[in-house]
């Protein structure tokens, strides 16, 4: 790159932030430009169940600014002109490139329940669908901001769906003093990264948080009913078995979708995400992908750590550094579950990696202590960790997920020493 290379980059959020500030870093004599259409600066996803709980506030959240970077906020990237090499925005500017970085991020899934949309004017809702008062996906400041706003103490709330954001969204609830109940379609909560016996632990914790919750459950519906304003409310979630959970807040934790309308528009290979080589160049060489919008060899991590990952890695591509590569990112699971402040109860850690499922020829070692609340599992395979679940104290989980990422061979130690507190090795 020269000091005149415009790179622009589409979405404000944490892949965005890493990758400017990895540039900026670096030194990197780039006229660089962020268009976000949040009205934020960027700020650290991960953090925001903590700041639904209480524990933190919004502003602990915030990323640095790097200063040599141009922050468009609240401006929304509408189409992008590749002959032109142009990003046409809803203000009616258009910002010109050399090299284009699309870091949209990804929508939340918005699950197809009856009485969902009020087939009224677009709202703030992914997808220009409007939702009752008191439904909320959980995915941005502005959702927390207005979860905060609506989860008083005593107030009826439920969370629709059981994974790793479901999880942590009926926890904070419950943290606030909210009667919280998590309603989950699947077997066992979160069961893309626990087998059943840590998804029972993590049930039974749960619970005694204060948290009721319905496994095996589908959600049919919404009850709403007409606010003093007009608009409609939600008043109950409605289970495909008839049972009704009455709520004044419905939170939906239902996964997320890859952001690729920009870049399919523009003619760009699309499959689940924006299909990107090693070099996170999409099928426009000109234009990049990073984040949770983007599909490198057949995989969308949705992760917070495979994002600045290849945020690290555009950046070294971008300065020209040698045999600079993305080959993927062995992704690590964590979860803290803590009671609130000053409150009963315990914390409970969680930390799931690699491939939990084990194959027939695969060894498994498990140790289980009910008594301490732990519980652990991995999967070995070929000599080489696959893949491992620790909940309760995490004592070895380093160990173990610096082995894990770095493929590296184990020792010819007993299996069990794996998931002694040392990690054995």
């Amino acid at each position: 790159m020269t000091s005149t290379t415009r790179v622009v980059v589409i979405g404000g959020g944490m892949a965005a932030a890493r990758l400017a500030g990895q540039l900026s870093a670096a030194g990197a004599a780039v006229d660089l430009t962020v268009v976000g259409e949040e009205p934020y600066a960027p700020y650290n996803r991960v953090l925001l169940a903590e700041v639904l709980a209480g524990r933190y506030g919004p502003e602990v959240t915030a990323l640095p600014l790097p200063p040599a970077a141009r922050w468009l906020r609240g401006v929304r990237a509408v189409r992008l002109d590749r002959a032109g090499r142009q990003v046409l925005c809803d203000d009616g500017s258009s910002v010109p490139y050399d090299t284009l970085v699309l870091a949209t991020g990804a929508n939340p899934v918005l699950p197809p329940l009856r009485g969902l949309s009020g087939g009224g004017p677009p709202g703030a809702a992914p997808g220009g669908r409007e939702l009752p008062r008191g439904v909320h996906p959980f995915r941005t400041l502005s959702d927390c901001r207005a979860l905060m706003a609506e989860a008083l103490p005593g107030t009826r709330a439920v969370v629709v769906g059981g994974g790793l954001l479901g999880v942590s969204a009926a926890r904070a609830l419950a943290g606030r003093g909210v009667r919280t109940v998590l309603a989950h379609q699947g077997e066992h909560l979160m069961e893309g990264r626990l087998d059943a016996r840590a998804s029972a632990l993590l049930r039974d914790h749960l619970e005694g948080l204060g948290v009721e919750v319905h496994t095996e459950c589908r959600v049919r519906g919404l009850e709403t009913r007409t606010g003093g304003t007009g608009g409609r409310a939600v008043r109950a979630v409605e289970l495909a078995d008839g049972y009704r959970l009455e709520a004044e807040v419905a939170v939906l934790a239902c996964g997320v979708r890859p952001r690729t309308g920009l870049a399919r528009a523009a003619g760009l290979e699309v499959r689940e995400g924006i299909v990107v080589d090693d070099g996170l160049r999409t099928s426009d060489p000109r234009i990049h992908a990073v984040g949770d919008c983007a599909e490198h060899r057949g995989t969308v991590y949705g992760l917070a750590g495979a994002a600045q990952d290849q945020a690290d890695a555009l950046a070294r591509v971008l300065l020209g550094a040698d045999g600079a590569a993305y080959a993927g990112t062995r992704a690590l699971t964590r979860l803290t579950l803590a009671p609130p402040a000053g409150g009963p109860g315990r914390t409970l850690d969680l930390a799931a990696f690699g491939e939990t499922v084990p194959r027939p020829e695969d060894d498994v070692v498990r140790l289980a202590d009910a008594t301490r609340g732990l519980y652990r599992k991995v999967v070995v395979r070929g000599g080489r960790l696959a893949g491992g679940i620790l909940l309760g104290d995490l004592g070895a989980v380093g160990t173990l997920a610096r082995t894990w990422e770095d493929d590296e061979p184990l020792p010819s130690a007993p299996l069990l020493h794996l998931i002694t507190d040392d990690g054995g090795l």
